[in-house]
Order: C-alpha cells, then structure tokens, then sequence
C-alpha cells in the first residue's frame, strides 16, 4: 500500500484531453491486488477461498464488519439433492424444479452447474465445520420448502445463513485471506471493455481509496431493498452491485423480477422497525398455516395441492388478494401458525422465529404470527456466463445476488445459499487461471513460491484521470446543502415502486413510476448531507445513486415485458406469453438505458426427462 497524491484531474475520460485538464489537490491511498472481491457475504468469501486455495491472494472488502453480510438473514435453508429424506431425488429433479418455479426463463446451463454442484458443496462446508441437523442415523437433515418435488432444503434450525457465513469466514480466516471492513465502492475504473480498479471510500474515515487491480469481482448482493417494505437492512441491497457493473459496461440481465416472500412481518402489529422482516419460509416448511382475518384456510382456494406451499409468487398474491378483498387481519397482514405442531418439535427446528417473537410478547407454539408479503430477493442482475462469471468487460465479474440466470422468473426457496457457493467456486478457479499466467509469485523470504499478491503496477493515465473525478465528485457531495435528505429520496422511491412496481403491476402505473423517477432524479439537486463522508447520510446519498440506475432497470423492463410470468404479474396483461419466452437484456448507452431480447437455451435431455417424469410436491405429507 502506498500514499498518492496528485496535482491534476482529466475533465473526461480520455488521457487526450489532458489540456483540458484543471488542477486539483486530491490524496488517496493506493491498494494494488491481484483480484479484489467487493462484498463480503457467501458468493464474495467462497470465491475468495477458492483463488486463494489455488495460489492466488484476493483482498476481499465489504461495507461493514467481516462476518456481518447479508447471507446471514437467509435462514430457512439450503437445497441440495442429496436424497437423506426421500432418495428417489437427485440433481436432474433439483433442476427440473428450479426451471419450474423459473417458468422456463432461467439459464438452463446455471441451473444445472447448480443442481450438479450441490452435493459437494454440501459435504464440503461439512468438512469445514457447519453443523447442520441431522437424523436419527446421522446423515444430513433435509426439510420441504415451497414448489420442491422432495425434501431438499439442508437446514441449522432457522439460522442457515448465519451458520454458513460463519463457516466460511472461518474458513478464510484460517487461509489469511486479506480483508478491508467498512469499505464503499463508489466507482469501478472501467472504459467499457476491460476493468483497471475501483474507487471509494473508507466509512470510518472518509479517505479516499483507490484499487489498482486487473480482476474485480462484483459480489455485492441485489436490490429488493429499494422498496419501501423490504426483508434486507435498509443499508443492504441498495443495487450498489448491478449499478456498479452497468456502469462499466456490463449489462443487466431480467431486472423486472423481483420476488415478494409471502411473508414478512407486519409493522402495524411489532413495530415499524420490524416492518417486512422476514418469517422465514421454513415455518410454513415444517407445517406452518395461513388463515385470514374470518379463520378460512385461505389457500384451499389457490392452490388445493400444494396448499402453504406453493411457489412464492402464487402464496404472495394470494396473500396480496386476500387483503384487497378485505379478509385481511386490522394490521394489513393474515396469519400465519404452526401451534398445531409440537411446542419441542417448533423449539427445535424454528428457535430464531420462537425467540424473535417471543421478545415481542408473541409465543409461536401456541399464538399465530401476522404476515404479509414483501420484497426480499431479485432474480435480475448482472448477465454473466455461469462457469467463469464473466461479464463481456474484460476483468470483470459477478457471483451470487448480483447477477441473473439462475433463478429465472421466480425464485426456488433454499437455492439462494446453493447458487452462491456453487458458482463461486469454479467463478473462482477460472479467475485464478486468468491471473497466473501475467502475475508474479512472491515467497516471504523462504525461497518457495507462494501465492500470488500483485500483478498491476499502475493505472493508465485515462483510468487515473476517472478516478481523480470520482474523488473530487464525492467531495463536492459531501458539501451538498440543499432542502432534502437521501433518506427522504429513497423513502419517496420506495413508495412508488412499491406502489406501482411490486406485486401487481400494470401499465399506468408504470409509465407513472417513470414519470415520478424523473422527478427524483431533478431533486438530486437539492440534496443535503448532514455530516461528513463518514455518516449515514452521505453512505444513503451514494446509495441513492446506485438504486436510482437499478429502479430504472426495473420499471423499464417491466413495462417491456407484456405478460405475466412468475414474480412480474401485469393486471392489463393476466396470461404469460409463450411467445415472449425471452430474457431482456439491458445496457446502459450514450442515450441512456437500452433493452433489447435474447431466447432461452433449452434444458439438457436429462433435465427434460426429469421435466417430463413430472415430480411434484405431495403437501398432505406434512398433515
């Protein structure tokens, strides 16, 4: 690391211009690595492993402590056909079922690299440490979760996510994997076609950084938490990881799906600050029922079969209905119980959900819950080939929430923590392929070579000049001292994309939601920040930013895409479209967002025979 300061800045993005550069007075410290990892959470740290386990030293960075990421509020489970409780699965099902629950609009070849990889993956985070629930006769416990033909899900009671990120940030740790906490990344250094750093900010600080890198993995996570009902953080989700690719040229795969979990806790009953925090679905997994406010089991009229189980899509509008036809709860929720079930049995499994309302006067072995859908996951993201997470701009790549291809247009429960850890790992081994042949091995002093810590020297003139600019913009933020605050922004986008761009949408209202983003837009100028670099509200104003670029992606995609097909539902436009089995690609232009269509691929003959054999979920075996 080194200490650098300069005396110029490029007025655009070309070195040519340099006579039209201005002088300027900006420091910053210079990191150089050989690949940075932006996020901190299950996709960035098992990518990390696995560079470093193949000779190559990442510096991983995040936004908060280490440890502290968004995987951990994924708490139901994770899916893996090991066949423990039903062995007539196996992977060909486990991609059959995401393809369904996908409505065929996911990438055929992420789903089955997913459905393939899962055992390993499995089995390997068991060698590192995660204690996993387990039988009477010791293999791995696995649990229903909604629109699965078997018993899939891999659980640790209701804290699955929290229990993996832990494992691998262990498992990092005991590798002396780098890590940098309370990092922003504000800009990636990028002309469009290849990839030389990224810049931002140290949170506690204010300092300005910049890293030197050839290889940058975006694992940032997604953007449901620009609505304004959410399951994330507020400071988590905000699109910072799609935003930051779009601008570098990277392009956006399907982000007009965004999934609404059925349910996520009412705020007029716990508490605003407890508002569409997620319940998770491993209640309704072990039996768990939803009734509305008249005590009718309301989804015998939606889903006879599959009944609490049934895609989340369908469970979310049919909560979503519920409430419009006045059957709802005082609150705007139904209820959700599991009293029927055994008080040791709910202890046992659900003891997160059994604390958490235990602490707001709710006991769940006896009492119902009150639910109500909210927005919790993006099945859009960064368009990336699977097997390498490339992205189309040379250097640059994506894992985990970040991206798109997966999940399709809705996404299977317990496949959130499976797509994180098993595309990382080979995202990982090809970077790490990448950077050997042009990097230099170093050897502490031992004389053996060891791993790879540095390849680039320096940045090109036009991508130095690209950073001074983004230094000197968040400076003149920082001054901003206008009438409005990021958060009352972002609240104002939360509420019309809730409104307008959440569980059912028609044209109107989306054309109105354009409209208002616009307007958002014109407000920027009025922006205040109360503090420095270092506080809440200049880490909101950035993210304002980021959600912006995302929301637009959003309502534009979902005014394209003129049917309805999982999470996107169009009132005006009820039937899904066979016609319109196509993924919409979105780039950022000269003349701002573009979209244009690509076809799916078609599943592989085994996934198909799977299809075919037409597996499906048996609910009455939970009754």
């Amino acid at each position: 690391m080194s200490q650098y300061t300069t005396s110029s800045i490029y007025s655009d993005a070309s070195a040519s211009d340099h006579a039209q550069s201005t002088p300027t007075d900006i420091e910053y410290e210079e990191i150089h690595v050989p690949v940075l990892v932006i996020g901190a959470g299950a996709a960035g740290a098992r990518v990390a492993i696995e560079l470093k386990e193949q000779g190559v030293e990442p510096l991983v960075i995040g936004k908060r402590d280490y440890g502290d990421a968004h995987t951990t509020w994924a708490a139901g489970g994770i899916n893996a056909a090991l066949g423990s409780r039903d062995p007539e699965d196996d992977w060909r099902i486990h991609a059959a079922d995401t393809l369904r629950e996908g409505h065929f609009l996911n990438d055929p070849h992420a789903v089955e690299l997913v459905a393939r990889e899962m055992p390993n993956r499995i089995r390997e985070l068991v060698d590192w440490g995660m204690p996993f629930a387990r039988t009477e006769d010791g293999q791995i416990q696995q649990r229903y979760f909604g629109a699965q033909s078997f018993r899939r899900t891999c659980f640790v009671g209701d804290h699955t996510g929290e229990a993996m990120l832990e494992t691998l940030v262990d498992k990092a740790q005991s590798l002396s994997i780098p890590y940098r906490e309370n990092v922003m990344i504000t800009r990636l250094l990028s002309d469009g076609d290849r990839v030389e750093g990224a810049v931002g900010f140290d949170m506690e600080t204010g300092d300005n950084l910049c890293f030197v890198t050839d290889q940058v993995v975006v694992a940032a996570g997604g953007s449901s938490a620009m609505y304004n009902r959410h399951s994330s953080r507020d400071e988590e989700n905000n699109g910072d990881g799609p935003a930051l690719a779009l601008d570098a040229g990277a392009e956006l795969l399907d982000m007009e799906f965004v999934q609404f979990h059925p349910t996520g806790m009412v705020g007029d009953r716990y508490g605003e600050e407890w508002d569409g925090r997620l319940v998770t679905e491993a209640v309704r997994g072990e039996g768990g029922r939803l009734y509305n406010a008249e005590n009718e089991r309301f989804m015998e009229r939606y889903s006879p079969d599959q009944m609490e189980l049934d895609a989340r899509d369908v469970v979310a509008r049919a909560i979503t209905q519920e409430i419009r036809e006045g059957r709802g709860t005082a609150n705007g929720g139904v209820y959700l119980d599991i009293s029927h079930r055994d008080d040791d049995y709910i202890q046992d499994r659900l003891p997160g959900m059994v604390d958490r309302f235990g602490h707001l006067g709710v006991d769940i072995t006896s009492d119902p819950m009150e639910v109500a859908p909210t927005a919790h996951y993006t099945m859009g993201g960064v368009d990336i080939d699977p097997h390498t997470g490339e992205t189309g701009v040379d250097g640059l790549y994506a894992v985990g929430e970040s991206t798109a291809g997966v999940h399709g247009a809705n996404r299977l429960g317990g496949n959130s923590l499976a797509e994180t850890v098993a595309v990382a790992k080979p995202v990982g081994q090809h970077i790490a392929a990448e950077v050997q042949p042009r990097g230099f091995a170093t050897d502490g002093g031992s004389g053996d070579v060891d791993v790879i810590t540095e390849t680039k020297t320096q940045l090109s003139l036009r991508m130095r000049a690209q950073a001074e600019r983004e230094f000197a913009g968040l400076t003149q933020l920082e001054a901003a001292d206008g009438a409005t605050t990021a958060e009352e922004l972002l609240d104002d986008l939360g509420e019309l994309l809730w409104r307008d761009a959440g569980i059912i949408r028609d044209e109107a209202g989306l054309r109105e939601a354009v409209s208002e983003l616009e307007t958002l837009r014109d407000r920027i100028s009025e922006l205040r920040i109360e503090g420095d670099r270092t506080t809440r509200s200049f880490e909101l104003a950035v993210d304002l930013g980021f959600s912006l670029a995302v929301a637009e992606a959003t309502l534009r995609t979902a005014l394209e895409r003129t049917e309805s097909r999982g999470a996107h539902y169009r009132s005006d436009y009820p039937e899904m479209d066979n016609q319109f089995r196509e993924s919409l690609i979105v780039s950022d232009g000269k003349r701002g967002i573009a979209i244009r269509r690509r076809p799916v691929a078609e599943p592989s003959k085994p996934v198909q025979a799977a299809l075919d054999e037409h597996h499906e979920l048996d609910y009455h075996h939970l009754e």
